[in-house]
């Protein structure tokens, strides 16, 4: 495992908590410095990012730096505890430009996200604070289990309990956001039960845990998306989140689901500029297309809103009730039709300069097909409905 001194974590926390910072602590700056950060660092390598798969490691972890990952976690642990609004809205500002990276910077807040719900204070003081502020990256490796959770295909990976901590084997398929180095959450079922699972916070720098590169995407290809071996890796109790872990499930996966919203609540935005700069030119013809800029601005700002209450809400609960939960699946679900839709009209607005390859409107189009299918996707959230309707 990676080595962390005690000084590099009390500095962490120190610089995140000092009463000197002021106003320094406020989401609107972290929000500003971020969108200076985005057209400064991450405009300029969009097109590598999107094109040659080129990770932007310098721009993550500027946005650690300067608090985007921070949000929801408490200043106890090195974050700004501003709650998760400001956690969507940090993912929302980054997709706008790039939702590769906004994917990504989702991924690192879910990360935080498994660490400060956990009742394990060795992640919480130990690594929570690298992570929340960019000092170490972090993905998620939980697009098999929420399957698994939500009855649609198996577990990938199998724990079997040993002295002082857990062995694990199995593959899971594609963790994005990880590299040599960067931690990620998985789930594992326990051997010894059929109905008992636990949750663990791995890196690659465990004996037997491989990475390896055997997929290319349509888009967020620079987003370091691995399949990860587990070959008899020893995971030490100090880094697991829960075991069992039916009640911590329950507690992560409405913030899992939400802070989703933010990518699409950005890409839409995007395509919304896209379509009024197009109508400057080709306005007199655009008049007759279906979904129009106005429109989906209005839609855009429901969407915003019903999300932004919902994190509110959702923000230092630990029992989320059944009824909150299906809120939080609706708009994940309103956060994907209208990215599609969005898209979808941006490319029809624009037309033929939108069909060439490498456009940008072309991009916006791959990019707002990922928000629908990645996990939990239309289909399974739909069915996550449906189950929690039939509970009723």
């Amino acid at each position: 495992m990676q080595a962390i001194s005690r000084e590099m974590i009390d500095s962490t926390i120190d610089s995140m908590i000092r009463p000197d910072r002021g106003c320094e602590t406020s989401s609107d700056l972290m929000l500003a410095q971020l969108n200076h950060a985005i057209a400064s660092d991450l405009a300029p390598q969009v097109e590598a990012i999107d094109q040659k798969g080129v990770y932007p490691r310098a721009f993550m972890q500027r946005v650690g730096e300067i608090g985007g990952f921070g949000q929801a976690v408490s200043s106890e642990y090195g974050g700004m505890g501003t709650g998760l609004r400001a956690a969507i809205q940090a993912i929302e500002a980054v997709s706008e430009e790039c939702l590769c990276t906004g994917f990504m910077s989702w991924c690192q807040i879910a990360c935080t996200w498994y660490m400060q719900n956990s009742d394990n204070d060795y992640l919480k003081t130990q690594i929570l604070p690298l992570v929340a502020t960019g000092q170490v990256l972090g993905g998620t490796g939980l697009s098999n289990p929420m399957k698994h959770f939500a009855g649609i295909e198996k577990i990938a990976l199998s724990a079997e309990r040993v002295t002082d901590g857990y062995v694990l084997n199995g593959m899971l398929p594609w963790v994005s956001n990880i590299d040599k180095g960067h931690y990620f959450g998985i789930a594992a079922q326990m051997s010894e039960s059929d109905d008992d699972y636990l949750m663990a916070i791995v890196s690659d720098e465990l004996e037997g845990l491989t990475l390896r590169c055997n997929a290319h995407f349509i888009a967020l290809e620079g987003s370091n998306t691995f399949s990860c071996v587990f070959r008899d890796v020893f995971v030490p109790d100090e880094l697991i989140l829960a075991a069992p872990c039916d009640s911590y499930v329950d507690r992560i996966r409405p913030g899992f689901v939400l802070t989703q919203v933010g990518m699409g609540l950005g890409l839409v935005e995007s395509c919304i500029d896209l379509i009024a700069r197009s109508n400057q030119r080709y306005g007199h013809v655009n008049q007759f297309l279906p979904d129009q800029a106005e429109e989906l601005t209005a839609e855009l700002q429901t969407a915003r809103q019903i999300t932004y209450a919902l994190a509110d809400e959702l923000t230092g609960q630990e029992k989320i009730e059944r009824s909150l939960f299906k809120e939080v699946i609706k708009a994940r679900i309103l956060g994907s039709e209208l990215s599609l839709k969005a898209a979808q009209s941006a490319m029809l607005h624009i037309g033929a300069r939108a069909y060439l390859h490498g456009s940008k409107v072309e991009r916006k189009l791959r990019e707002a097909y990922f928000v629908a299918i990645v996990t939990p996707a239309i289909k399974q959230l739909k069915k996550m409905l449906h189950d929690l309707d039939q509970m009723d």
